[in-house]
């Protein structure tokens, strides 16, 4: 599997205090729905050649650092979670091998879809639904939801060169509408830090825990290429 630590066009953040919400990155091709597409056309068509699942965001260290705290949470096998841009769907078989059985799965590209199916048929896991669902659009066809998992989709929605600040605030939104009261929330993202993150989900979710992510060092200061928090859905 090729795995990337970070999705081509991101920023590395420094996840310093001094940080803001404000954009410091480019729009970006990633963040339209035309790129997606295409990538995971490509992605499907080697798959179905060769048996290659294709790029995992942030690589492999990053499903398993979300699977510990699952564990460590002891995160009920039976609760309802829900992959939000799913991509190739890696990340609902690793959910499903570790035991989760009420899963689902939602991209806004039919290619990703049928890649995701694809990859769950040959590992043999039949009880995960994949859905083609915009995100963004979605009023009430999902809820109820006790986990949300995202590993890049927010970082997409903000590099998209249209309506960026209107595709977060819809983020936020959607988000508060799939999630049940006190439901998670986890998020891995190379464009934002801590700071900015609670800043943008600061309406109706608070902090509960950060992931340790990898560190680096520059110029005498030290920040995470990668940031993985927890929030929870408020009252």
């Amino acid at each position: 599997m090729d795995s990337v630590e970070c999705p081509r066009g991101c920023r590395e953040p420094s996840n310093t205090k001094e940080d803001t919400v404000k954009d410091d990155f480019t729009p970006s091709k990633i963040g339209t729905k035309d790129y997606w597409d295409d990538a995971y056309q490509r992605e499907l068509q080697t798959f179905k050649d060769i048996g290659d699942v294709g790029e995992i965001w942030f690589g492999e260290e990053s499903m398993a650092r979300v699977l510990r705290w699952m564990e460590r949470e002891r995160i009920p096998e039976n609760a309802a979670i829900l992959d939000i841009g799913t991509g190739n769907g890696v990340l609902l078989v690793e959910l499903a091998k570790s035991g989760y059985t009420n899963l689902t799965g939602i991209d806004y590209s039919a290619a990703s879809v049928e890649l995701a199916r694809s990859i769950l048929q040959t590992e043999n896991i039949s009880n995960v639904e994949v859905k083609e669902v915009d995100f963004l659009n979605c009023p009430g066809e999902l809820s109820c939801f006790d986990l949300c998992i995202d590993k890049g989709t927010f970082d997409a929605i903000s590099l998209n060169p249209d309506n960026t600040e209107e595709g977060k605030a819809c983020y936020v939104q959607a988000l508060r509408g799939v999630l049940k009261e006190d439901g998670l929330f986890v998020i891995t993202t190379c464009n934002w830090t801590k700071e900015q993150l609670l800043q943008m989900f600061c309406q109706g979710f608070g902090f509960v825990n950060e992931l340790p992510t990898p560190r680096f060092q520059f110029g005498g200061k030290t920040g995470n290429s990668v940031t993985a928090i927890i929030l929870k859905r408020l009252h």
